[in-house]
């Protein structure tokens, strides 16, 4: 077994996927970030909308805002949050100006 870290690089399909540690939602939350294709895989951390829930065990909602303002909110604004936990696609920058969770938010 190995362990995921931010900052890693995971060679995929002849592509390369950038890890990035997003706790918050849960400890040790990990999202996958794409860049050549200008997406991110993001799990519960961040919806069209909302965020993820921090009312469950080991959950902590200051973390969680931390971990979207040092990790997500730094990506280009047209980058597409994909597979998250729930909900339609959305990207960065529409979460950056239309999230209620996030308006003051910043990296």
């Amino acid at each position: 077994m190995q362990y995921l870290q931010g900052g890693q690089q995971l060679p995929l399909a002849g592509q390369v996927l950038q890890v990035l540690e997003v706790p918050g939602h849960s400890p040790g939350h990990v999202a996958f970030y794409y860049a050549a294709g200008s997406f991110i895989v993001s799990g519960d951390v961040l919806f069209e909308g909302s965020i993820g829930r921090t009312d469950l065990p080991g959950a902590n909602h200051a973390q969680l805002l931390s971990s979207i303002a040092t990790q997500l909110w730094p990506l280009p604004d047209a980058t597409v949050v994909v597979l998250s936990g729930h909900g339609e696609p959305t990207t960065i920058g529409a979460e950056k100006q239309t999230n209620p969770f996030l308006q003051d938010l910043s990296a």
